[in-house]
């Protein structure tokens, strides 16, 4: 399938050559940097894997980095007719992983792509050796940050999200405490410039289940009914402090259910933690890996 064209804007953030995978008749776009151990590097929404450009520049050299792109988001196709449930992104990761064999996989996740993750871990648990999860969740929760439930207003949440940008737009500057350079700026946005283009943006916020008439709750309870059986595994959570999105609370869960984890707390960072903190993010994965 065809590579993906990356722009001048932003191309010296970004200088990888991605490939893709056909899934379904569709290009899922990934990152493949490096040899060795894998590192697998799942994002969320409203990222891709852009977010992950310091951690593949700085860890490719000693392990083979995969980022991958979810089918909506980043270089990745983005259909109009397609399902976009966090039911299908997990398949998905589960048929890459698959298609590379991935095997002793380490899992970093962020924002949904610690449910997309860790769902597919529960369905592969034997390709998977540990885990870091930051500002993220993967189980059942209540909180709703007021600027996320308005994007899910019928109608509204579409014209906001989809017609105005409202949500990849404002978290350029809503998810960090430190400013973004244009050119980081531009690479976060690049992939989310048009109507079309914002169709899994406004899919990932559709898709939080608050009970258990939604569609996706289901979906949920497997992957938090599934972390049981990585108790033992050892975990690493970073955690942006000042995120008003996935706020400690959600980090004192993880911990909870993960007792023996590694916790790194960052009193300065916000929901981006590898935009805000990204050398002691690299730092704290580097000692995680050794162990």
């Amino acid at each position: 399938m065809p590579t993906p064209q990356i722009p001048d804007s932003f191309r010296n953030e970004y200088p990888f050559n991605p490939k893709t995978l056909e899934i379904d008749g569709h290009s899922y776009s990934y990152i493949d940097e490096g040899e060795g151990r894998p590192l697998l590097m799942v994002h969320g929404n409203p990222t891709w894997s852009f977010a992950w450009r310091r951690l593949v520049s700085r860890f490719s050299p000693n392990y083979r980095c995969l980022a991958v792109d979810h089918l909506g988001m980043g270089l990745s196709d983005k259909p109009q007719d397609y399902a976009y449930t966090i039911e299908q992104h997990i398949s998905n990761l589960c048929r890459f992983i698959e298609e590379q064999d991935l095997q002793d996989v380490t899992l970093i996740g962020h924002d949904w792509g610690g449910c997309i993750g860790m769902g597919a871990a529960g369905r592969l648990p034997d390709r998977f050796r540990n885990f870091v999860m930051m500002n993220t969740a993967a189980f059942r929760s209540q909180e709703m940050p007021w600027r996320i439930a308005v994007c899910r207003t019928p109608v509204l949440g579409a014209i906001g999200v989809r017609g105005f940008n409202l949500f990849a737009g404002a978290a350029v500057s809503q998810a960090v405490e430190k400013p973004l350079s244009p050119a980081v700026k531009s690479g976060y946005l690049y992939p989310y410039d048009s109507w079309a283009n914002r169709i899994a943006v406004h899919r990932f916020v559709q898709e939080i289940p608050l009970n258990a008439a939604h569609p996706t709750y289901q979906t949920l309870v497997e992957v938090e009914e599934n972390l049981a059986q990585f108790k033992d595994r050892p975990f690493l959570l970073p955690w942006g402090e000042k995120d008003w999105c996935f706020t400690t609370n959600f980090l004192e869960e993880w911990e909870r259910r993960f007792p023996n984890a590694t916790t790194v707390r960052m009193p300065s960072a916000g929901h981006y933690i590898f935009e805000d903190e990204p050398e002691q993010l690299i730092a704290a994965i580097e000692t995680f890996l050794q162990q």
